[in-house]
């Protein structure tokens, strides 16, 4: 191992180790797990609504919340999805087979146990992959060209296509649709106003905030009251949560599985924790030797998902810092963070500001270790939590959106446009359009274009070069070949099928 990682996590741990920085991680994964065990906010949510609050912190404090916010969403959805069969998280709807059993049958306490330890893991050990293998994909990434980050960002739209969920013309429509909504405003090269329909406040173009904000946040609202329903509560008080010699024993090798898989799916656009954790469950369920058990309380059902779903939220952050790329709705708001605190993602985070990207990456152990010692002891209060009624909520909610987004520039305008996205949000859920394509694509668009451009004025115009220069060509390659076999009838009708197991 290159010593140069010992004294970067080194610096990393000086930073984040620092009273503000504990205290913004300590915030964050607090914040993560309450909104987690929350049904029907998510950390998308979560992170849209808090990005005006960034504005006036430090770069570094601010990424740190953010992340914990994150992270801390996978272990608290697993919370909901155990004790009362309702996930608070998409990641944790594979936990709720086993857990919710584990429950009725008087384990909630190992369950959640289970579910926490494997989380810790993963986490420990995909903040060591990280620390591992960002560095050298910086380097390769600081070789690229316009060229190879525009067949880049194209692999990486294609991707989210390829695994999104539903109708595959349903997401290349919200891919469009997202590209799109990028291009709203002024060119900045020839200065010319696109797409405001002479409404002067879109000249600067959409707020991505607002796009999140509506779509995710007032959407999933929307969506939740309408579904609302009554919430019963198996225990009310949670014990016996530590885990016998013979439990630690069994859930060892899923959670390592779970790990390994996760860390993987985590990195591929539009993968992250939900792929992670249903591609965990069937493959734990194909090897395990109690695969007869899995659906009626089997605690490795509970390991293997949970260190997945963990692992994937965490790998996803390599392609966010290291090439600059969102691999899912959180990584964009993340870099949309970034943005807003005058950094220019990508490789060159990692040496013009080393303290921000080491600072970043050891938080998260610590984080993780916060979430284990925090989430135990404090079960009782996630139980009581569940218990709110979401009519209660929903306004403090909606609020607190409102006061965001008339904060980034002071215009009642940005509040009615999140209105409208929210409605966009919901009649996207009735139509079974996956909105995370949409992000994707919006935050990626303005950046592919810039990226297009550079090409063909470094090539006098010959756009050969994207296929000419052998990186961008094997990206391309690899974005068509996925694009093909999606097209394909016997993968069209049912994608999702893939990765989930046959009874």
């Amino acid at each position: 191992m290159d010593a140069s990682i010992f004294a970067n996590l080194g610096l990393g741990l000086q930073t984040a180790a620092s009273a503000v920085n504990l205290a913004y991680c300590l915030f964050g994964v607090v914040m993560g797990t309450a909104i987690g065990v929350l049904p029907g906010l998510g950390p998308v949510a979560t992170i849209a609504m808090l990005l005006p609050v960034t504005f006036g912190l430090p770069p570094v404090s601010a990424l740190i919340m953010l992340a914990g916010i994150f992270y801390g969403a996978q272990y608290g959805g697993s919370t909901t999805a155990i004790l009362i069969n309702l996930p608070g998280e998409s990641s944790s709807v594979v936990t709720a087979l086993d857990g919710h059993e584990m429950a009725k049958q008087g384990r909630a306490g190992k369950a959640l146990a289970t579910a926490a330890l494997a989380s810790f893991f993963a986490g420990t050990v995909t903040t060591v992959l990280i620390a591992l293998f960002s560095p050298p994909l910086a380097e390769i990434a600081l070789k690229f060209g316009p060229a190879e980050y525009f067949s880049l960002m194209v692999l990486g739209l294609v991707a989210s296509v390829v695994l999104a969920h539903g109708s595959l013309l349903h997401a290349i429509g919200m891919i469009v649709f997202g590209l799109l909504l990028g291009i709203v405003g002024t060119d900045v090269n020839a200065n010319v106003a696109r797409y405001t329909f002479g409404v002067p406040e879109l000249l600067d173009g959409i707020n991505f905030v607002v796009v999140a904000m509506g779509v995710f946040g007032l959407g999933e609202i929307i969506s939740n009251l309408e579904k609302e329903g009554e919430r019963s509560l198996l225990v009310k008080k949670v014990t016996g949560l530590m885990l016998a010699r013979d439990e630690l024993k069994a859930i060892a090798a899923p959670a390592l599985r779970g790990t390994a898989l996760g860390s993987i799916l985590g990195i591929l656009p539009g993968g992250g924790a939900m792929l992670s954790s249903f591609a965990a469950y069937a493959l734990e369920k194909k090897v395990s030797r109690n695969a007869k058990n899995f659906g009626k309380g089997a605690i490795e059902g509970v390991a293997a998902p949970e260190a997945a779903n963990n692992a994937g939220a965490q790998s996803s952050f390599i392609p966010m810092l290291t090439l600059g790329i969102p691999s899912n709705p959180v990584m964009a708001l993340m870099i949309g963070a970034m943005i807003m605190q005058g950094i220019q993602p990508g490789p060159s985070v990692m040496t013009e500001q080393p303290a921000l990207f080491w600072g970043l990456v050891a938080s998260m152990w610590i984080g993780n270790l916060m979430l284990v010692v925090l989430n135990l002891p404090l079960i009782g209060l996630w139980v009581r939590m569940v218990s709110v009624p979401y009519h209660f909520l929903f306004p403090a909610i909606m609020v607190f959106c409102a006061i965001g987004v008339f904060s980034l520039a002071n215009t009642t305008f940005d509040i009615y446009f999140m209105a409208v996205f929210g409605l966009a949000g919901y009649l996207f859920r009735k139509l079974e359009c996956e909105p995370a394509p949409m992000l994707l694509g919006f935050i990626l668009g303005p950046m592919m274009e810039e990226f297009l451009r550079r090409t063909l004025l470094l090539s006098k115009g010959n756009p050969l070069v994207l296929v000419s220069r052998p990186i961008s060509a094997t990206m391309l390659a690899i974005a068509a070949l996925a694009m093909l076999t999606v097209l394909l009838p016997a993968l069209r009708k049912k994608r999702e099928e893939v990765f989930v197991e046959d009874d």
